[in-house]
């Protein structure tokens, strides 16, 4: 009831009167899908048959831990705020579609391109919380994977967000990188990261 009188409130902040032709009903609606697909922690998330696939970059990521730490930020604002500002470091990181991608197979293995550089191993996946932990050759990349209503976000804190571009995207734009972890540990309960469609 908390979370739902918190939504109602924010319905004057988050949409203006361009709404037009939309009941109440219809706009609190909206609100809380939205809110629900940018928190981690109690949003939707993928069984582990609905994880399986070859899953495209689409467009930059952000979510928050939870609903107290999504509303204290500001609200979907925030989370738009965030994804404006890493649209410019993707791009000039050389982020897109055709060079970054995440496959998810049976057996609990997966391959993927960050930056155009590939890399693999297996992985363990929570269908639960959505946490996940991508184990490479070298290392252990923890973070969640989050339903929305474009496909899949894969979000990270602001150290494992620089391990996947650096480490394993070997981008040499160590600005835009520094630009990306910043942007992860502005507000707190923040996370960033990638919106795959299949």
């Amino acid at each position: 009831m908390t979370f739902i009188a918190a939504a109602a409130l924010m319905l004057s902040s988050c949409f203006t009167t361009g709404n037009t032709g939309s009941s109440t009903g219809n706009v609190l609606g909206t609100l809380l899908g939205s809110i629900l697909s940018s928190v981690l922690l109690g949003g939707s998330t993928y069984d582990q048959a609905g994880l399986l696939g070859s899953w495209n970059y689409s467009a930059p990521g952000a979510a928050f831990t939870t609903e107290k730490a999504l509303t204290k930020a500001g609200g979907t604002a925030a989370v738009s705020n965030l994804t404006t500002s890493l649209a410019s470091n993707y791009s000039n990181i050389g982020i897109n579609r055709s060079n970054t991608s995440f496959s998810f197979l049976s057996g609990n293995m997966f391959s993927a391109k960050v930056n155009g550089i590939p890399f693999s191993g297996t992985y363990a996946y929570n269908p639960q919380n959505g946490e996940i932990a991508l184990k490479t050759a070298t290392e252990t990349i923890k973070g969640n994977v989050l339903k929305t209503e474009k496909g899949m976000g894969l979000m990270f804190d602001s150290k494992q967000m620089a391990n996947v571009l650096q480490k394993e995207g070997k981008v040499s734009n160590t600005a835009a990188v520094q630009a990306v972890s910043k942007l992860a540990k502005s507000t707190d309960g923040a996370r960033v990261g990638f919106v795959l469609t299949k």
